[in-house]
């Protein structure tokens, strides 16, 4: 595949049929063409064994550390909605300094909500909401030494003062007081409705509290009735002193300095980003 540099090949776009090939021969599986989703690094597919398979593509230097067996280590975790993993296959692209790796799964319960923010109310039924918070408190009351990687970028405490700092200025103290697990990719696409179901699990591990909650806000700020549930669902998360750092955090990635003239969430992340950054300092 090219280019070489490993960093640049769109899979949304670049030529995939010799990694298809190799991961059914890997894991002697036929994976149904006609049931692609590609996205930009990865690339999913449903099986002749009802099954999922999820292939994704990632810089060697983005997978340094704890590895990137993601999915593979939430199968340990309980209490949580998702889909049962059950085997997996990895590899060294013999040109580009790139890993691969295919995970498969159990299939969804049903489709992704929608793409990763969404425009219009997806109308969830009150069970659907209920799940939401067992799972994410259920993960956020587990162990693991994984540290999650939203953006593929590995959380430090340095990554959200700074992020923090250049999209908001302020004096306020953000030091992070409480880390727990976190699925650190929690937006629409990851998320199966009528029945309440997370996936896409590679970047998950401990985070400041507040993260995911912060995340599906940020998602949702386009349509206000939505953005208000989520508030009210995580509203322990999302008022905590950290929920608040990690909600400036998930905003500053587009409501800053460059934030795109069109983006209905820019403005309604600004306003309320300000909220917060008075009430830290007044803290």
């Amino acid at each position: 595949m090219t280019p070489t540099d490993g960093r640049a090949t769109d899979l949304r776009i670049a030529p995939i049929g010799d990694v298809l090939d190799r991961v059914e021969r890997s894991l002697h599986v036929h994976l149904d063409r006609n049931t692609l989703v590609r996205k930009r690094r990865s690339i999913g597919a449903r099986t002749n064994r009802d099954s999922w398979v999820r292939i994704e593509r990632r810089p060697v230097e983005k997978i340094l550390g704890q590895g990137w067996n993601g999915t593979e280590c939430a199968s340990a975790l309980g209490g949580i909605a998702k889909p049962e993993w059950q085997e997996s296959v990895s590899w060294r692209d013999p040109v580009e300094a790139t890993m691969w790796r295919a995970d498969e799964t159990g299939l969804l319960p049903g489709p992704p909500i929608g793409s990763s923010v969404l425009a219009t109310d997806p109308q969830l039924p009150e069970a659907w909401w209920q799940s939401l918070t067992t799972s994410l408190d259920a993960l956020a009351g587990q162990d693991t030494t994984r540290v999650a990687t939203p953006d593929t970028e590995v959380i430090t405490q340095t990554l959200v003062t700074t992020t923090v700092q250049t999209a908001f200025p302020t004096r306020a103290d953000t030091t992070i007081r409480r880390w727990s697990p976190a699925h650190a990719d929690l937006n629409w696409a990851n998320i199966t409705a009528p029945h309440f179901c997370l996936f896409d699990w590679e970047d998950w591990g401990m985070a400041p509290r507040g993260l995911d909650s912060a995340s599906l806000l940020g998602a949702s700020l386009a349509v206000p009735t939505l953005a208000d549930r989520v508030r009210s669902e995580r509203r322990d998360d999302l008022e905590s002193r950290d929920g608040k750092v990690m909600t400036l955090f998930v905003f500053a990635k587009f409501a800053g300095a460059d934030a795109h003239p069109d983006d209905p969430r820019v403005e309604p992340a600004r306003r309320e980003a300000a909220r917060i950054v008075s009430e830290l300092q007044s803290a």
